[in-house]
C-alpha cells in the first residue's frame, strides 16, 4: 500500500514531519485492517473495502508560537452570562472538532483494494526459521562474476584489467615513456652546449624522432586492451517448505468445532498461497484412521468416526520420509483438534511427537478448538491431549499451543502463531 500526501507544501512544515505523518497513517490503517478482519467471514477475508481510522491520529504535527506565557485575561464581546471564575459546562452532543454544539468529523475513511487489504493483513506474518535452502534450477537466478570479455556496455568496463592489458602491450612493444623522450631531449641540449659534432647531434635528433614516431604508433590504450566484466546467471538456493495440516474430523468434533478448525486452516492456506511460492501443503484428515486428501475433501467431506490422534502423526511421518526429506525441506505442521483422544493412544502420540516429528520440524502449531461454553467456563486444565502435549513445551522446542473457542479468537491466535520474530520481540519490549 502506498499513501500519497497530495497537500500543497505549507510554510513552516518540514519534509521529516510529512514523512512521519505518512508512516503514522499507515500504522493506523494497518491496525484498522486487523480489527476489521476479525469481523469478516472466511470467504470475505481477502476482500478490501472501507477502513476507518480516528481523525486525531492523522493530523500533521506542527510547531506553534506559544507567546510570552503566563496567565492571560481576555475580554470577549457579547458575553452576558459568565463572569471571571465561572466554570463553563461541556456542551452536549457533537463530536470531533466541531466546537460548541456543532457536528464534527471523527473518522477518516480509506477504501482499500483486495490486494492492499491482504498486503497489510499479512505484512508481519512469516513461517518461522525458514532456513534450509536448495538449488531448484528454475527461474530464480542472480548474476555472478564470471571473468572478462572483449565487448559489452560502457558501464561494464573494467578499468583495472584494461590498464593492466595496456601496460603489458606497451612493455612488450617497447613503447618509450615520456621520461625517456625527455631524457633524450635533455641530452641533445647538453650536446649542443658542449659543441658536439654534427654527426653526434644528427644521431641524437634521429633517435628523438624515432621515439616520437613510436609514441604515436603505439597508443597508450588500444581497443584490444579494453576488457568488460562478464556476468553469468546462476541459480539461487531457494527455501522450500511443506506444511502438514492435520484435522480431527471425529464424532466429537461437532459443527461448531469443525467450523473453527476449517476457518483456521482456510486462513492458513490463504496466507501460504499469497506469501510463498515454494510451499507445499499436505492435507490429512483423521478419525480412528488417517489419510491424505485433496483440498476439497479436506474442507468439505462429511466423514466422521472415532478418534486416534497417532494415526495422523504416523501418516505425516510416512509422507515426510517418502516425499519431503528433512535435510532438504523446511517442515511445518498445524494440528487442529478438540483434544478428545483414545486414552491409551495419548502416550503413543506424545512419543511420536517428541522423538520423531519435533526433531524434524521447524515449527509445530497445535490449536485446540472448543465450544462457546468452554470459553465461559474457562476449562483451565484443557483436554487430556492438551495436558500431555503441554509437557513437551520448552524454550528450545519448536512448538506452540493455543485454544480457540469462538470465531473471534481465530485471527488473534493465527497472528500469535505466525507473527514475525522482529514484531514479536518489539511487542515484548
Amino acid at each position: 500500500m502506498h499513501i500519497i500526501d497530495r497537500r500543497r507544501d505549507p510554510s513552516g512544515k518540514s519534509l521529516a514531519n510529512r514523512q512521519r505523518f505518512i508512516r503514522r497513517s499507515r500504522a493506523l490503517v494497518k491496525r484498522a485492517v486487523q480489527e476489521a478482519s476479525q469481523k469478516k467471514s472466511i470467504k470475505d477475508i481477502g476482500q478490501g473495502g472501507e477502513i476507518s481510522v480516528p481523525a486525531g491520529g492523522v493530523h500533521e504535527p506542527a510547531f506553534r508560537r506559544s507567546g510570552e506565557g503566563g496567565v492571560k485575561e481576555y475580554v470577549l464581546p457579547g458575553n452576558k452570562t459568565h463572569v471571571e471564575g465561572d466554570l463553563i459546562p461541556r456542551p452536549e452532543g457533537g463530536g470531533g472538532s466541531g466546537g460548541y454544539g456543532g457536528d464534527g468529523e471523527d473518522e477518516f475513511r480509506f477504501v482499500l483494494s483486495d490486494e492492499e487489504f491482504m498486503d497489510l493483513f499479512l505484512e508481519d506474518l512469516e513461517l518461522p526459521d525458514l532456513a534450509k535452502r536448495q538449488i531448484m534450477g528454475e527461474d530464480q537466478t542472480e548474476p555472478r562474476r564470471a571473468g572478462y570479455r572483449t565487448s559489452g556496455p560502457p558501464s561494464a568496463i573494467s578499468i583495472p584489467r584494461t590498464l593492466r592489458n595496456s601496460l603489458s602491450r606497451r612493455i612488450a612493444l617497447r613503447r618509450p615513456s615520456p621520461d625517456e623522450v625527455a631524457a633524450l631531449e635533455a641530452r641533445l641540449a647538453e650536446e649542443e652546449r658542449a659543441g658536439a659534432s654534427e654527426d653526434v647531434l644528427a644521431a641524437t635528433r634521429s633517435e628523438i624522432e624515432r621515439q616520437h614516431r613510436r609514441l604515436v604508433a603505439i597508443p597508450f590504450i588500444d581497443p584490444i586492451d579494453v576488457r568488460y566484466r562478464r556476468f553469468d546467471n546462476e541459480p539461487v538456493p531457494v527455501a522450500q517448505a511443506v506444511i502438514f495440516c492435520l484435522m480431527d474430523v471425529s464424532g466429537s468434533m461437532d459443527e461448531h468445532r469443525k467450523d473453527l478448525a476449517k476457518r483456521f486452516y482456510s486462513l492458513l492456506y490463504l496466507f501460504l498461497s499469497r506469501r510463498y511460492r515454494r510451499v507445499e501443503v499436505v492435507f490429512i484428515r483423521h478419525t480412528h484412521e488417517a489419510k491424505e486428501v485433496d483440498e476439497d475433501t479436506f474442507f468439505h467431506s462429511p466423514e466422521t468416526g472415532g478418534t486416534i490422534v497417532s494415526t495422523a502423526l504416523e501418516a505425516m511421518i510416512a509422507i515426510a520420509n517418502d516425499r519431503f526429506p528433512a535435510r532438504e525441506w523446511n517442515i511445518y505442521a498445524a494440528q487442529a483438534s478438540d483434544g478428545d483422544n483414545l486414552p491409551t493412544d495419548n502416550a503413543t502420540s506424545v512419543a511420536l511427537l517428541k522423538n520423531v516429528i519435533l526433531p524434524m520440524c521447524q515449527y509445530y502449531a497445535y490449536v485446540e478448538v472448543g465450544s462457546r461454553d468452554d470459553s465461559k467456563a474457562g476449562r483451565p486444565g484443557g483436554s487430556t491431549l492438551w495436558r500431555n502435549f503441554e509437557l513437551l513445551l520448552g524454550a528450545d522446542v519448536p512448538m506452540a499451543m493455543r485454544r480457540v473457542n469462538d470465531r473471534s479468537d481465530i485471527y488473534p491466535v493465527f497472528r500469535e502463531l505466525f507473527e514475525k520474530k522482529s514484531a514479536r520481540a518489539s511487542a515484548a519490549t
